[in-house]
């Protein structure tokens, strides 16, 4: 039984009539016979009663009419939404990105996507980046924005990088600036201070504390385990400083102090991340384009 039988088909059912069927169908009218036949053969039965001028569904034509018209339907609907993904008027990306390029890299970058693409779903998951390239590899996200390097024993990730961010200390307005230096924060500086530090998993716990170790020190925690918004409130608060992100720095609002580290400071390379088995869906694949655009 072919598709274009059951079109047939249907066409004589509602025109009563093979050369009308033929017209509406754009075929030539012997063709749509021979379809018919080959159809009824098929089924081992007739579907039409053929008396000169007058054309009657059989009983086998009854009941295969409405089971034809919804698969016919049914294909039509299918056609439909699969237009809908390719012209990106429905579907859905599911993107990773660590809290902080949450605050501060993607809020623009989504608004022009949703502005652009307002049928496309996106659904963000907020984690670390070790965290996100274990939900890249068993196909839970699309793409994720990740820091480099990546984790040890890591998937087979394609990764593209984005940005090369320099991270910043945040104090309390009323706080001393750690060093008080003209040239900025230097990692020494940081000795003795009470640092409020983001919970294990974190890509700047990480890179944080192993600059103080670098610098021949043991930094020291004023309250340790909290996510980005955490950390600044603590901040905020006069708890003490931390070194966070500068596009985080630069969106936080009143409150905050911010100071350059010293040269050479830190910095930490961003880049976006997919399977390399799998290419992402169109949706996810426009998404990139204008985060590399950006």
């Amino acid at each position: 039984m072919q598709f274009q039988q059951l079109q047939y088909f249907v066409a004589v059912a509602e025109t009563r009539h093979f050369t009308r069927a033929a017209e509406l169908v754009h075929v030539a009218q012997p063709s749509l016979s021979q379809q018919i036949k080959a159809l009824e053969r098929e089924l081992g039965a007739d579907l039409f009663l053929r008396a000169r001028g007058n054309i009657t569904l059989t009983d086998a034509g009854e009941a295969l009419l409405p089971l034809a018209r919804r698969i016919l339907a049914d294909a039509d609907t299918a056609r439909y939404e699969v237009q809908e993904l390719v012209q990106l008027r429905s579907g859905r990306v599911r993107l990773g990105a660590t809290p902080s390029l949450c605050t501060g890299l993607l809020p623009d970058v989504l608004r022009a996507f949703h502005d652009r693409y307002p049928g496309i779903q996106l659904l963000i998951e907020e984690s670390g980046s070790h965290d996100l390239v274990r939900e890249l590899a068993r196909g839970a996200l699309d793409l994720a924005i990740i820091v480099l390097p990546l984790p040890p024993a890591s998937p087979a990730l394609t990764t593209v990088e984005l940005l090369r961010e320099d991270l910043v200390v945040v104090s309390s307005p009323e706080a001393t600036v750690p060093g008080r230096g003209r040239g900025g924060v230097k990692i020494s500086d940081l000795e003795g201070e009470r640092l409020v530090m983001f919970r294990h998993g974190y890509d700047l716990r990480e890179l944080t504390v192993a600059a103080c170790r670098s610098a021949g020190f043991e930094p020291e925690f004023a309250v340790e385990g909290g996510e980005m918004d955490a950390v600044l409130g603590f901040v905020r608060a006069g708890l003490g400083v931390a070194v966070v992100p500068r596009m985080v720095a630069a969106r936080s609002g009143r409150g905050l102090r911010v100071t350059p580290l010293a040269r050479p400071g830190l910095h930490r390379t961003i880049a976006l991340a997919h399977r390399s088995d799998v290419a992402p869906p169109r949706a996810a694949r426009e998404l990139q384009r204008m985060l590399l655009e950006r």
